[in-house]
């Protein structure tokens, strides 16, 4: 049976990190850099990404790094939740891209480093090809998964698109939840790029940035199916998502803690009932990761890739 947490964690090391004109036009966490150049922005993200992979690795989560390579250019391979997710049954799914410069990540290396470290992941199901019709569906950015109840989240945009998401849930015996997640920009209701800024499953908890969905209808099935599987919704405002407060991951430790990664904005945004609320069930692990949220428009959820399945040895 799945597991809704794992303590074994995916991460791809960048070379060369930058702002991605591609993903910017529907991510609207970005900010163009104009402060800082090519070779420093690389510096400062891989500084970052490394502090990171200690401080799993010091709170007792397995971190399998995968370093990424200079040709083709890939500015935002330090997110590889989004080409790739890992599940029971020694299944992996590919999925297709918005960003034409993002389809590159999606490398045989990077699966077979995992496998070398006690898995055998041998089917793929690979959803890739609807890239050629404009279809895509991002990994674990475009769905939050709730793998012990089988229920999947989605909030349609440009990168997350409907018939995909279904099809995934029939393939892989998911029964979707579909709503609109939206903020404000410019004075704009725009749609959230990834429902993963807006959303996130743990094992008995769910952060939920309801403010973010306007239609009341889809607001009350969210709620009500996500408390019907008996997890506790802790609500965060959309100014608390803009900061990446619903960019958080709850994993386990080798030795069974439950721990809650976040950034040190996320942590920073949030009010101390929150935070309360959090270390009622988890450790909270603070991690700053600030160039690669202002450059990258993503966060430390986006930066792992959980792994799940049988080990071999």
């Amino acid at each position: 049976m799945d597991r809704q947490i794992t303590n074994t964690v995916l991460m791809v090391e960048p070379v060369a990190f930058g702002f991605n004109k591609e993903t910017a036009v529907n991510n609207y966490f970005m900010q163009e850099n104009q402060l800082l150049g090519e070779s420093e922005m690389q510096e400062l993200a891989h500084s970052e990404f490394q502090q990171m992979v200690e401080i799993l690795q010091k709170s007792g989560v397995r971190v399998i790094v995968s370093k990424d390579t200079m040709s083709p250019h890939k500015p935002d391979s330090i997110f590889p939740n989004n080409w790739i997710s890992f599940h029971y049954g020694r299944r992996i799914a590919l999925y297709p891209m918005f960003a034409e410069n993002r389809r590159s990540e999606r490398r045989k290396e990077v699966v077979n480093e995992v496998n070398k470290t006690g898995y055998a992941f041998t089917e793929v199901v690979d959803y890739s090809i609807y890239e050629n019709e404009q279809r895509f569906l991002e990994g674990t950015g475009s769905m939050i998964l709730d793998r012990v109840n089988r229920i999947a989240y989605a909030a349609l945009s440009e990168r997350t698109n409907e018939t995909l998401f279904k099809w995934f849930c029939n393939d892989f015996g998911f029964r979707p939840v579909i709503f609109h997640a939206m903020q404000s920009v410019n004075g704009k209701r725009m749609p959230v790029y990834h429902t993963n800024v807006a959303l996130s499953i743990g094992e008995d908890f769910a952060v939920v940035c309801s403010d973010c969905i306007d239609a009341p209808e889809e607001k009350e099935l969210l709620l009500q199916t996500i408390e019907e599987s008996g997890k506790k919704v802790i609500k965060i405002t959309e100014k608390q998502m803009q900061s990446f407060a619903g960019n958080v991951l709850q994993l386990e430790n080798v030795k069974g803690e439950k721990l809650l990664i976040m950034s040190a904005t996320a942590y920073s945004s949030l009010e101390k009932i929150q935070l309360e609320m959090f270390r009622k069930i988890n450790r909270l692990v603070v991690v700053p990761v600030p160039t690669i949220e202002r450059y990258g428009g993503g966060s430390v959820r986006c930066m792992m890739a959980e792994v799940f399945g049988e080990r071999i040895n």
